[in-house]
């Protein structure tokens, strides 16, 4: 019998080490999800998912438990998929990373650029490329994404991508196609389980947005949902602020938040293309699924 979700995003950490320009500032409390609800989290979501994001908002490799945080992954064979901008890459966290529980990284290589604007982003680049080598030597079942969003348009050949793409083609000896439409081709093998994956920029949804209209579907509650860090879970990986709390998990079960009235209206509105929630309205995302 197949997992009801692909995917369920765990939220370790709302702090980041970056603040980029297309990920907005958190307004919650700044906190790290404290190891014994992290526990209570992975106990009920493990029967549901087919892995687990370290993610939502916030750099996970912040946290201070997350070999133990991996392990309890480990102990319940939920696998763990994990997203980070690198940049607080050290070789112990890089051993980190190559835990037998994660199936894949994802290194938003984007986001040096936008938080140090001019600098040569070499330096920073090398301690993912080491990573990556040992990856290839000790972990070569690894997927291995370099997340490089276009912020300006369709095409990806731009001046903040291209002095990445030189590195990463100098590194590896590898000739990455130029200019190229990334809403007809995201992702491109480059060695081995390692690819550069294209995406172009949205607009996260927010209630001071224009509503865009009642008519629409999202894969909130029907491939994943979200549990904030403080435990909070919410319909949908864009849902930043918790704005659409379906339940607390240390408080209610989260078989009984997902069977509960309000999920239930959300869910049974996208599967009718239908948006029943103020906040669905003013998703910019959603338009993607039209």
């Amino acid at each position: 019998m197949g997992r009801r979700f692909e995917k369920i995003n765990i939220e370790i950490s709302n702090i980041c080490n970056f603040q980029c320009s297309f990920c907005p500032e958190v307004i919650r409390a700044k906190q790290l999800m404290r190891l014994p609800l992290f526990e209570t989290v992975i106990e009920q979501v493990a029967p549901l998912t087919e892995q687990v994001t370290f993610h939502l908002m916030g750099e996970p490799l912040l946290h201070p438990d997350l070999a133990r945080m991996l392990d309890l992954c480990g102990e319940r064979k939920v696998p763990v998929f994990f997203v980070s901008n690198g940049a607080l890459l050290t070789d112990a966290r890089a051993e980190l990373l190559l835990h037998p529980t994660i199936r894949q990284v994802n290194f938003s290589v984007h986001s040096f650029a936008d938080n140090h604007p001019g600098e040569d982003p070499e330096p920073y680049l090398r301690k993912i490329f080491r990573f990556t080598r040992s990856a290839f030597e000790k972990r070569p079942d690894l997927y291995l994404n370099y997340r490089l969003w276009n912020l300006e348009g369709p095409e990806s050949d731009h001046a903040t991508n291209s002095r990445i793409r030189e590195l990463i083609e100098e590194e590896f000896a590898v000739r990455i196609p130029g200019v190229e439409d990334v809403r007809k081709r995201k992702s491109h093998r480059l060695l081995n389980r390692l690819y550069l994956h294209y995406d172009t920029e949205f607009v996260w949804p927010d209630p001071a947005l224009p509503e865009l209209g009642s008519s629409g579907t999202c894969m909130g509650l029907r491939n994943h949902i979200g549990i904030l860090a403080d435990g909070t879970v919410v319909p949908c990986c864009l849902d930043k602020e918790g704005r659409i709390p379906l339940g607390k998990i240390q408080e209610t079960p989260l078989a009984e938040i997902l069977d509960s009235p309000k999920a239930k209206e959300m869910l049974a509105g996208f599967l009718a293309r239908r948006l029943t929630d103020p906040l669905c309205r003013r998703c910019q995302y959603v338009t993607r699924f039209n």
